[in-house]
């Protein structure tokens, strides 16, 4: 996407799907823009994640390049999604750490490395390379003071931030919805988000690869997006134990927080390589550079956050248990820290995006029954 005035492109190349609605059917986005002949800048920021970036529209449209209209609407969505994320991210300054956030998370990521590193090497040096065994013996490399401590204020950071951005943002989308509204509009959203139904494309699935269609890219979404719940799953059963049952890690292979750390770290590892294979034979035309940027960076962390877990369920009867166990939980400080500035903003601004489409088609429909009936509204 190479237009100078990223919105006034986004107007244009609406205006045109507007007027033509050939691709009606392929997502929410067209019955979206459906009767519309102008598009302001929140029109624009709640459409551009309202697409789920299918390409569906790229392969189907009939005025895409070589076409002098040279409609591209999604690499143009997928340039307004930055705009969208650092408009609306708390504090506003982070806006600016996120439009350099092909540095600022790997930047992030080594810094929570460095400070777990320092931790480990300042309490006792040797407990890097030493074999531990037995109750408790994750608190002799790192105390527990210290990792609940990271932890507990980095992920603490994290929903904070990312919460109040989302909230900022479906200000923007939304301000006028009704809670009436949203509690009747909530199971079909829900719907929506669970099933990642919109990245079927219409149905037969995303243009992973030039026309072909399939459904891994939804696939690999739920993956990694399930592995993620499991493995934070694990941690707070993991901390039930600790605290109500008095039981330290680590824990059996067969206990509860053990087996789902491991069906979530295998899953999470498994989606997110795959979608980084997805991604790497993907058509660059319909993308944009800076997005694709931004997921191979979170793809490559979620990758080696789950290996790494299961390195450390591997290793940790070993010497090496240490060293893993410590850069484990760096990566998982620095995910967290990093999470409101990354391409995880995508998932709870997907998800208001979604309800607030669903409110709108309630309200189209209800618009709609009058006239349908004979009746003057």
């Amino acid at each position: 996407m190479s237009a100078a005035d990223p919105m006034r492109e986004a107007e244009r190349v609406l205006r045109i799907c507007s007027a033509c609605m050939y691709c009606d059917g392929l997502c929410p986005v067209f019955p979206a823009i459906d009767g519309k002949h102008s598009f302001s800048l929140t029109d624009v920021s709640y459409l551009s994640n309202l697409c789920h970036n299918c390409q569906g529209c790229w392969h189907d449209c009939q005025y895409a390049p070589p076409h002098p209209f040279a409609v591209n609407l999604p690499a143009t969505f997928a340039e307004l999604r930055q705009h969208s994320y650092a408009d609306h991210l708390w504090p506003p300054a982070l806006g600016r750490v996120f439009r350099a956030s092909s540095l600022a998370v790997p930047a992030t990521v080594a810094l929570a490395l460095l400070i777990t590193f320092g931790l480990v090497l300042g309490t006792d040096s040797s407990a890097l390379l030493t074999a531990h065994a037995g109750e408790g013996a994750f608190y002799r490399v790192l105390p527990w003071t210290a990792m609940a401590g990271l932890a507990g204020c980095t992920f603490a950071w994290a929903v904070i931030a990312v919460t109040l951005a989302t909230l900022r943002y479906w200000h923007t989308i939304a301000p006028q919805a009704t809670v009436r509204e949203i509690v009747r509009a909530l199971p079909a959203a829900l719907s929506d988000i669970i099933t990642l139904r919109h990245l079927g494309g219409g149905g037969p699935g995303c243009h992973d690869h030039d026309e072909r269609t399939s459904q891994r890219r939804r696939i690999l979404h739920h993956l990694t997006a399930g592995g993620f719940v499991l493995s934070g799953l694990s941690t707070i059963v993991a901390s039930a134990y600790h605290h109500l049952l008095g039981v330290l890690a680590p824990y059996p292979v067969a206990s509860l927080p053990v087996m789902l750390g491991l069906v979530g770290g295998t899953t999470m590892t498994v989606g997110a390589v795959g979608l980084l294979g997805l991604g790497a034979r993907a058509d660059r035309e319909p993308s944009d550079r800076g997005e694709t940027g931004l997921n191979v960076a979170f793809l490559i962390l979620l990758a080696l956050v789950g290996a790494s877990g299961l390195a450390v369920l591997g290793f940790r009867s070993t010497p090496a248990m240490g060293l893993l166990l410590t850069t484990h939980l760096g990566l998982v400080f620095g995910l967290f820290a990093a999470l409101p500035f990354s391409k995880a903003l995508h998932a709870p601004f997907r998800a208001a995006a979604l309800l607030w489409a669903a409110i709108d088609s309630r309200r189209r429909s209800l618009a709609r029954a009058p006239e349908a009936s004979g009746d003057t509204p």
